[in-house]
């Protein structure tokens, strides 16, 4: 396992890094085209193809100064894609989803997001609304939901949120990134058994 799969791991325990203020420099994700911020309280991890002292020579805390505009600006190089800063909470999966596979929402806008940022996306959905299932940053599970309008309401969200997680293997830790002020789907996760273990922002870099 890379470093920031076994931190990941950690914190999915309840276990986390020390509140140093340091940052960690790790590789980008083998198995994305991105690279990421990834904040924890009083320390963060830089998951990038920078030099380590290139990064590091640039004296970002991590009391937030890892995320300022300047530091994922930088980070992004000239014309790379910064995302939002999203809040990342995390439970097991359960393994007992019921919702089936859809092949027809290959260009939904969730859909797209999902697969820019994740590998081995699999959507599934309802009247109600869908689901994507992937691998994210160092191979973790990774959910977003996403509601039609019609049937929009918080009991509809954690229904699904219900089945995103019976979608991921009994056991296994699965994440979800929520941007802080999208409230309702942030209460709706933690209605569903999620907790809060950080923060992250995932960047298409160029350089």
């Amino acid at each position: 396992m890379t470093r920031l799969a076994d931190v990941l791991a950690d914190t999915a325990d309840g276990v986390f890094p020390a509140v140093d203020g340091q940052i960690e420099v790790v590789p980008a994700p083998a198995n994305l085209a991105v690279e990421a911020v990834v904040e924890f309280t009083g320390h963060a991890l830089v998951a990038t193809d920078l030099p380590e002292d290139e990064v590091l020579a640039r004296e970002f805390d991590a009391f937030g100064g890892i995320v300022s505009p300047d530091a994922l600006r930088w980070l992004a190089g000239i014309g790379g894609e910064i995302g939002c800063l999203d809040s990342v909470l995390v439970r097991r999966g359960t393994g007992h989803g019921t919702l089936p596979v859809r092949t027809d929402l290959d260009y939904h806008p969730r859909v797209m997001a999902a697969r820019r940022r994740r590998s081995d996306v699999i959507v599934y959905g309802d009247e109600r609304g869908l689901i994507t299932v992937g691998r994210g940053l160092a191979g973790r599970w990774e959910v977003s939901v996403e509601l039609l309008a019609a049937v929009g309401n918080e009991g509809t969200g954690r229904m699904l949120i219900s089945e995103a997680v019976g979608h991921v293997p009994k056991g296994e830790a699965v994440f979800a990134s929520v941007a802080p002020g999208n409230a309702s789907s942030l209460r709706a996760f933690l209605a569903c058994g999620f907790t809060p273990i950080g923060a992250e922002v995932i960047i298409h870099p160029r350089r």
